[in-house]
């Protein structure tokens, strides 16, 4: 039987979901939730680091996001350019380095603009990366590294088309969990997840604290990871 694993995963993914719920239920706009779910990251992020993870990647606003009402999405801009205004600076500060992923074609100027910045300040942090998916869908990424393989006129490895995606600097998953209840990843990092150990909780992302994610690597260490070996 392969040996339990032990150690913190490198790499966690989170999709943050429940953010609207949670505001519904306490009878508030849906952007009350976006900011709850905001101060969630911003707490769960530090806490994450903190606990030996190197890696951790959010997914914040999908391409389906995308068609949801004006209303809202503006509200999900403002936080946005909130974050990236004045919180990137703390990442700096404690060695943390700034990565966002997705179409910046389907943001706001100012937005892509702003998370550029962001990553080139925070450059030099070795204590971990922080990604942000942001106008991000997996079929779309693939669809782009696909492209620019068939651009660079020649069959590529399995390793070559990784390094293609969006996440190429990045190493796979190891555990990915999704807030909210719902069981199914939603277009998020389809390559990258192929042996991703999945963790799925009832509770909205508003409410997913250090505890909560404490559980979920408890989960994870308890898991075997055999990779398709005996």
């Amino acid at each position: 039987m392969a040996e339990k694993q032990h150690i913190p995963p490198r790499h966690v993914a989170v999709i943050m979901d429940g953010n609207g719920r949670w505001a519904k239920r306490r009878l508030l706009p849906r952007a009350a939730g976006h900011r709850a779910g905001m101060e969630r990251m911003i707490s769960l992020a530090e806490h994450a680091f903190g606990c030996g993870i190197k890696y951790f990647t959010l997914f914040a606003l999908s391409t389906e996001n995308l068609s949801r009402p004006a209303e809202e999405l503006g509200a999900l801009f403002s936080l946005f350019r909130e974050y990236f205004g004045r919180h990137v600076g703390a990442l700096k500060e404690k060695g943390v380095r700034l990565n966002v992923i997705g179409d910046a074609s389907l943001l706001p100027p100012d937005i892509a603009e702003a998370a550029k910045r962001g990553e080139a300040l925070t450059a030099g942090g070795e204590k971990g990366t922080l990604t942000f998916a942001i106008g991000y869908g997996g079929r779309r990424e693939i669809v782009a590294a696909a492209n620019e393989a068939v651009r660079r006129g020649r069959e590529v490895t399995e390793e070559e088309f990784a390094s293609l995606l969006w996440t190429g600097e990045l190493p796979p998953p190891d555990l990915l969990i999704r807030t909210g209840g719902e069981m199914r990843i939603s277009n998020f990092l389809l390559w990258q997840a192929a042996y991703a150990e999945l963790y799925f909780t009832d509770t909205l992302f508003p409410d997913f604290g250090g505890e909560e994610f404490d559980a979920a690597l408890r989960e994870y260490a308890s898991r075997e990871r055999r990779f398709g070996k005996l």
